[in-house]
């Protein structure tokens, strides 16, 4: 078995969630890698509200506002789930971090630490129309307009920056996805072009 590191980048809507989920299931049928640790950060921070304690009060804001979480905040999550999670043979796919500068520079830090060379970074691309459009049709508590267009302009000023961080770094290999295809055919492009 083979470990890997993937990272997912792409605007809401993209289909982050449903590529990690089909790439999981992919490496499991093909016995590429069972031990799989999905370090989510948004479902820990959606956890984190759930709670109702004094730390949800005050992430509640950002999260209503489409305003990205602070990233020490952020860091301590994903840190959190490696540190409980993670052994040698684990396969790492990432969604929803890193998303600022500084999240990239400690995630850098955690690989290394890890020991994680080969890390493959996935950008589903999407047109900001069409992100809008598929954002309206999912219908969630927190997305209204104004939420959403401050969620893309979050993603445009912090988290392409964040991703274009590891471009051109030894061990990092960014590999671009038309998001505007099918499910089935972004799956498809995703498993050719990491030659899985």
């Amino acid at each position: 078995m083979k470990s890997y590191t993937f990272v997912f980048f792409g605007i809401i809507g993209s289909g982050k969630g449903t590529q990690v989920e089909l790439l999981d299931k992919y490496l499991k049928e093909k016995s590429l890698s069972t031990n799989i640790v999905h370090a989510a950060t948004g479902i820990k921070f959606r956890e984190l509200l759930a709670g109702g304690n004094y730390t949800s009060q005050l992430i509640v804001n950002n999260q209503v506002n489409g305003y990205l979480q602070p990233d020490f905040l952020t860091d301590a999550l994903f840190i959190k789930i490696l540190i409980s999670e993670l052994s040698e043979d684990s396969t790492v796919i990432t969604d929803g971090y890193p998303r600022t500068i500084p999240q990239s520079e400690t995630f850098e830090e955690a690989m290394k630490f890890f020991k994680r060379d080969d890390i493959k970074i996935i950008y589903i691309e999407l047109s900001k129309e069409e992100a809008i459009k598929r954002a309206k049709l999912r219908a969630r508590t927190d997305d209204t307009d104004l939420a959403i267009t401050a969620r893309f302009n979050e993603y445009i000023n912090n988290v392409v920056p964040a991703m274009n961080y590891f471009k051109d770094k030894s061990g990092y290999t960014i590999y671009t996805i038309n998001g505007e295809q099918s499910i089935e055919d972004v799956h498809t492009e995703l498993i050719a072009k990491l030659g899985l």
